[in-house]
């Protein structure tokens, strides 16, 4: 049995491999015990703000069987989006993960290659692929199978790549070699808390999601507080502060996935361009990414708010 088990695990990273992920470790579906104080006391510090759809599931967060029944296994994998050129300098900017097309169009069809390749070889086996639109946490998970550790700015960091990847999963029934958790390696350094001009990060590892600028640029349906004009450095999608100044992304490569490659248009675009775009522009730039989540009418606010 732990031959196969050995053998199929092997058979499923080599897979994973070839479809373009960067790494794939694997852990035993199982409640998460250590994170459910750290979400619950998250939430009562209203640290979501107005993601009011953090509170649902709460037990779906923490235990994969209720998503998955007679769930045996966390496939974790990690899919890069480095890319090889950004925007222009004097742009308005947008998160680099927003610059292709929508990740979870893209990694979605390569979770179900990935589940049909297991059929295939293995046999029957249920299960359900997530990308960051369901209550899993992603990054507990991906930490546990050994892909990383959670860093001070609850990003998910790696020695190797750094930090500028997609987290997904696979919770199937199957059971199969199961890897360790990595170690810590932020050790004293303190740049991404230093660095984020919203002090979003108010401990290491504690992310305060209602102060990130990701939040007020994406989430937040309201105005954007007066309070905070002039601290967002330039941000109207997104923001990629806490992960541009930590020292591991200098290991960060650009990602080979054509998906993920920009509309030209995109890298050329100057804060006067941003600041007179029409709606027609909008759609033809970001046609199908991420980018569409805030709807024309969000980024145009975002652009006011940025201007001087």
């Amino acid at each position: 049995m732990n031959i196969n088990k050995a053998k199929y695990s092997q058979l499923i990273k080599s897979e994973a491999k070839r479809l373009g992920f960067l790494s794939c470790g694997i852990s035993k579906s199982e409640f998460l015990d250590v994170e459910a104080p750290r979400l619950e006391k998250w939430l009562k510090n209203n640290s979501h703000g107005e993601m009011s759809y953090m509170e649902n599931n709460f037990d779906k967060r923490l235990d994969p069987s209720k998503l998955v029944p007679d769930s045996k296994s966390v496939i974790s994998l990690l899919l890069n989006y480095y890319p090889q050129e950004t925007q222009t300098e004097d742009s308005y900017k947008i998160s680099k993960y927003a610059y292709g097309k929508d990740y979870h169009d893209v990694i979605k069809s390569k979770l179900k290659a990935l589940h049909y390749f297991i059929e295939t070889e293995i046999g029957e086996v249920s299960g359900r692929a997530f990308v960051d639109s369901a209550p899993v946490l992603d990054k507990a998970w991906a930490a546990k199978s050994g892909l990383g550790w959670i860093g001070k700015n609850s990003n998910l960091i790696t020695q190797k790549v750094g930090s500028f990847y997609f987290i997904a999963e696979l919770i199937i029934d199957l059971d199969l070699d199961y890897d360790y958790a990595t170690t810590d390696h932020c050790g004293t350094c303190t740049a991404c808390i230093d660095a984020c001009p919203t002090a979003a990060i108010t401990e290491p590892y504690v992310v305060d999601g209602s102060k990130c600028i990701s939040y007020f640029t994406i989430e937040l349906k309201d105005q954007l507080p007066e309070t905070l004009k002039g601290s967002f450095n330039d941000w109207m999608f997104g923001c990629d502060i806490c992960q541009d100044v930590c020292p591991w992304n200098k290991f960060s490569k650009s990602h080979a996935e054509p998906l993920f490659n920009p509309n030209p248009e995109l890298l050329s675009l100057t804060k006067k361009d941003w600041e007179e775009i029409t709606e027609d522009v909008f759609k033809k730039v970001f046609q199908k990414s991420a980018v569409k989540r805030t709807k024309f009418s969000g980024l145009s606010r975002n652009i006011d708010f940025l201007k001087k």
